[in-house]
């Protein structure tokens, strides 16, 4: 595979943990100079020394993606200690199961649709809105790689505010690859399935029965199991890559076939 990402200045949003945390790991080992950030610094800073350790280059910013002002600053950070930005990576992501248990459309409170919102969407397109003026500077190939979801195509129950957003994330990159185009960066987006990362864990290990809860998990999967977060990094390194350079707009779905039919396995 050899570093497709050689040299290149990569942002990743959400990297303190599961997709973020393996993505960041997987363009520094593909030859990323990598600035990690979570709002959990205790986190971010564990991904950050993970990459240092294994002798790649990475940098720690904490950011609040509900602040305007520190997602500015992030790019400004990012460019000033390696010189530029290649690639923004926007993974990082909320569900409003993480902050209440009335998810239900008539049910959801107001503030937990707002947060949902703008960390899933509205920071996503700051982010890209902040990253520009230094990406279009890139003189390795500028890319965009969003996180959307198999939610971002169909719905499923207590998952409105969620699954709103993630619709939304496809629709923006879309227009992000139209208007940015002249600048030449590229802006793609990706959509998992159900993942085994910490929060996947969480609700497996709070369930009372853990043979139902996986099977809702994997159920509509036609590969029978959890994806694997460094499954998911392999494909945001080849979006983030020149590997994809006439690769522009477009949604990849990486759900273990979720998407591909109507039906559960037994």
């Amino acid at each position: 595979m050899g570093n497709r990402l050689d040299g290149k200045v990569c942002v990743v949003t959400g990297a303190g943990s599961g997709m973020g945390r393996a993505c960041a790991q997987e363009m520094a080992t593909q030859g990323g100079r990598v600035v990690v950030t979570d709002v959990n610094e205790d986190a971010g800073r564990a991904t950050t020394a993970t990459i240092i350790e294994a002798g790649h280059d990475a940098a720690f910013f904490h950011c609040n993606l509900r602040d305007a002002q520190q997602i500015r600053e992030l790019m400004d950070f990012a460019a000033s200690r390696y010189g530029g930005i290649d690639v923004l990576h926007n993974n990082a992501a909320v569900h409003e199961t993480d902050l209440t248990a009335n998810t239900s459309i008539e049910e959801l409170p107001d503030e937990v649709w707002d947060t949902v919102y703008e960390i899933n969407l509205k920071a996503l397109w700051l982010a890209i809105k902040y990253a520009v003026p230094y990406l279009k500077h890139s003189t390795c190939g500028a890319a965009i790689v969003n996180v959307a979801s198999t939610g971002s195509f169909v719905s499923y129950p207590q998952a409105g505010a969620y699954c709103a957003t993630k619709g939304g994330v496809l629709m923006l990159t879309k227009a992000a690859a139209v208007d940015l185009a002249k600048y030449n960066i590229r802006c793609n987006c990706y959509c998992p399935g159900a993942i085994d990362t910490p929060m996947v864990q969480k609700y497996y290990e709070a369930a009372p029965d853990k043979d139902a809860i996986m099977s809702v998990l994997t159920g509509a999967h036609l590969i029978p199991r959890l994806g694997r977060p460094d499954e998911i990094a392999k494909l945001a390194c080849f979006l983030a890559s020149e590997d994809s350079s006439f690769i522009n707009g477009s949604a990849y779905v990486i759900d273990g076939g979720t998407l591909a039919w109507r039906g559960v396995n037994a």
